[in-house]
């Protein structure tokens, strides 16, 4: 059952894919008719499941998950993750490396290897203030508080002393 992100309750989960480039505008278009068509269908043991997604800076997929309607079982969450990997083959890009960082310079958003992102924290290419998307939160609230965040407030802060 597709709905507005927004809509969504607070305690929904959250998963976020974060790719390694920038999506075409038309590309965008095209992920976004597949991921309404997904979620459309998206069930979890026969049980419609209440979702919603939003992109964000052309490169952020984010699926939000009302558990309180019906919760993610194994097979619906292992659903999702072939639907991601699918994306990833048809554009020919990365959405599932845990090991790479987004981070913004200036108006852009910089995709890192972790080692890079270290190296450029140690020679102070990067500071404590230098804002960072924490993909490790879990839910809408989180996310709307703790995902685009300094540095300094996040996981991230480990590699700038």
């Amino acid at each position: 059952m597709l709905v507005d992100f927004n809509d969504l309750p607070e305690t929904s989960r959250v998963w976020i894919y974060q790719a390694n480039r920038s999506f075409t505008l038309d590309e965008l278009e095209e992920i976004e008719e597949k991921i309404k068509e997904f979620i459309t269908q998206w069930t979890a043991h026969g049980a419609d499941l209440k979702a919603g997604y939003e992109i964000k800076y052309k490169r952020f997929i984010t699926i939000g998950l009302d558990q309180g309607v019906n919760q993610a079982t194994g097979c619906s969450i292992d659903a999702s993750v072939h639907f991601i990997q699918e994306l990833e083959q048809a554009y020919n890009v990365d959405l599932m490396d845990k090991m790479n960082v987004s981070f913004k310079q200036g108006e852009f958003v910089a995709y890192k290897p972790l080692a890079d992102f270290k190296k450029m924290a140690k020679n102070r290419s990067v500071s404590p203030n230098t804002i960072v998307f924490n993909n490790l939160v879990t839910n809408i609230a989180e996310y709307r508080i703790n995902w685009e965040i300094p540095a300094k407030d996040s996981w991230h802060n480990r590699f700038l002393n």
